[in-house]
């Protein structure tokens, strides 16, 4: 993501709502967090390491890392968030562009881009994002990149009746064609200026920058579709078999991107 001043006036908009800080804890994104964490806990080195959350937002993972023993440090290029992750326990936080961490090379045995390439809407800009953070973890560390699959405003238009509106229709062809996603309208739950990646650019941008591909999986599956997911969430067991789910396809690549993020885990 670009710093402050760089950050495109309507994704700093969107973002200086607040609304980040609770995403994660309501339907589909409870299962966003849940799997991003399952597949981080399969490469992560083990605690006490020291982890780089580069775009980590109001420190959603923080306390989750954090009470495993790692040494968490943030930097995200909204100053909201920054403050937000200091009270969710980084044990440093400030405000920084993923293209230019300004961290010494080598420092960390985890660097994590959980959001910087949403809102690098250039191809560059994004291989250099991973590029610095290679420069930053060390040989042999894991850097862990999520991506918005190029299919999510077309699946979300149908879950949610959205693709009624010729205005978002015209948001989700821009979308397929080019993965370049534009929101005109005042409506914040279209999301903002962003770049949305087909599983095979996410997975080319990662060789780009010298990193090695270890997996690349769609998070959600088709959990993230379900109208009735908070209902199912609440009972553990139809937790567990929707868990399972979207474990099952998570490497198939006729349906990786039917999932609404990806990730890619790479080592230096």
């Amino acid at each position: 993501m670009a710093s402050h001043d760089e950050l495109p006036e309507e994704v700093f908009a969107h973002y200086g709502l607040g609304a980040e800080r609770a995403r994660l804890s309501a339907g589909a994104g409870r299962v966003e967090r849940a799997r991003t964490e399952e597949v981080l806990a399969r490469w992560l080195p083990p605690a006490p390491a020291r982890i780089l959350d580069v775009g980590g937002g109001p420190g959603t993972y923080v306390p989750w890392l954090a009470g495993q023993g790692y040494e968490v440090h943030l930097v995200d290029p909204v100053p909201l968030h920054v403050e937000q992750a200091l009270q969710a326990g980084a044990r440093t936080a400030r405000v920084a562009d993923a293209r230019s961490i300004e961290e010494p090379d080598a420092g960390f045995d985890a660097v994590l881009l959980l959001g910087p390439l949403y809102h690098l809407t250039e191809r560059s800009d994004r291989v250099r994002a991973l590029s610095e953070a290679r420069r930053v973890v060390r040989e042999g560390g894991l850097v862990a990149a999520a991506a918005i699959s190029r299919y999510a405003s077309l699946l979300d238009g149908l879950r949610t009746g959205a693709l009624d509106d010729p205005a978002f229709r015209s948001i989700v062809e821009r979308d397929l064609v080019d993965g370049q996603h534009r929101n005109p309208t005042s409506k914040p739950e279209w999301f903002t200026t962003a770049f949305f990646h087909r599983p095979d650019e996410l997975q080319a941008e990662v060789t780009d920058a010298g990193l090695r591909l270890a997996e690349l999986v769609g998070l959600e599956g088709p959990t993230w579709l379900l109208g009735d997911l908070d209902e199912r969430w609440a009972d553990p067991e139809t937790r567990e078999r929707l868990l399972s789910a979207a474990r099952a396809v998570e490497r198939e690549p006729a349906l990786i991107g039917l999932s609404a993020h990806l990730l890619a885990v790479a080592r230096r």
